[in-house]
């Protein structure tokens, strides 16, 4: 498994670069935005997934691990190959990608190339409560930055009591950024202070 390469990049176009690792050069697929931020000549380090077909062994290059965990989150979904994958990483970060999956819309992921109505809308079901532990808090408003774990099991329990994630992420950034250093780490503290910010309000369930 090739996990990484590190070198300078000899032949670079908009969804390619060849990049020489001692003596040898590694052709590697990469989006369109990170071709944009790279020059031939470069030294460069890219995370890669190695992608094995009965006819072609095919590398994908990435800046960071967030961009390939997330490739590798977009190849679970029913319909999306590799290069539907980068093609999303392309026209979108990693943030906006986030962004979408949490407030259940399909809309920048149908308007990719190469992704269809119903591929969109599977991208957006079957990563739901999966991108959040990926990216960290590039999904999150900037005050949510410092949550952790602890703010991360409060965001699940609320929507296990049927609050969509998009609400209950907010609720508990709203919370935590009020809370004292203690109450942030404490899950049934938080988990209070979230549900008296949401008050009385009926969850909004799936289908509801």
């Amino acid at each position: 498994m090739i996990s990484s390469l590190r070198g300078r990049i000899l032949h670079l176009d908009a969804e390619s670069a060849i990049i020489e690792v001692g003596g040898v050069g590694f052709s590697v697929a990469i989006s369109a935005a990170l071709a944009r931020s790279l020059h031939l000549g470069d030294d460069i380090l890219l995370h890669t997934a190695l992608i094995v077909r009965e006819d072609a062994l095919s590398l994908f290059g990435f800046a960071d691990r967030e961009e390939l965990s997330v490739f590798h989150h977009l190849l679970s979904v029913s319909g999306v190959g590799p290069k539907s994958a980068l093609g999303v990483l392309s026209a979108l970060s990693v943030p906006q990608i986030a962004d979408a999956v949490i407030a259940e819309d399909d809309a920048p992921f149908r308007r990719v190339s190469g992704i269809g109505p119903k591929t969109a809308k599977l991208i957006v079901v079957q990563l739901a409560g999966k991108l959040q532990a990926s990216v960290g808090s590039a999904s999150l408003p900037a005050s949510a930055a410092a949550r952790g774990d602890v703010a991360g099991q409060v965001v699940a329990a609320l929507t296990a009591l049927g609050w969509n994630e998009r609400t209950s992420v907010e609720a508990v950034s709203m919370v935590v950024d009020a809370a004292t250093d203690a109450e942030r780490h404490s899950v049934p503290v938080l988990l209070k202070l979230a549900l008296a910010q949401l008050g009385p309000a009926r969850p909004e369930r799936a289908g509801v």
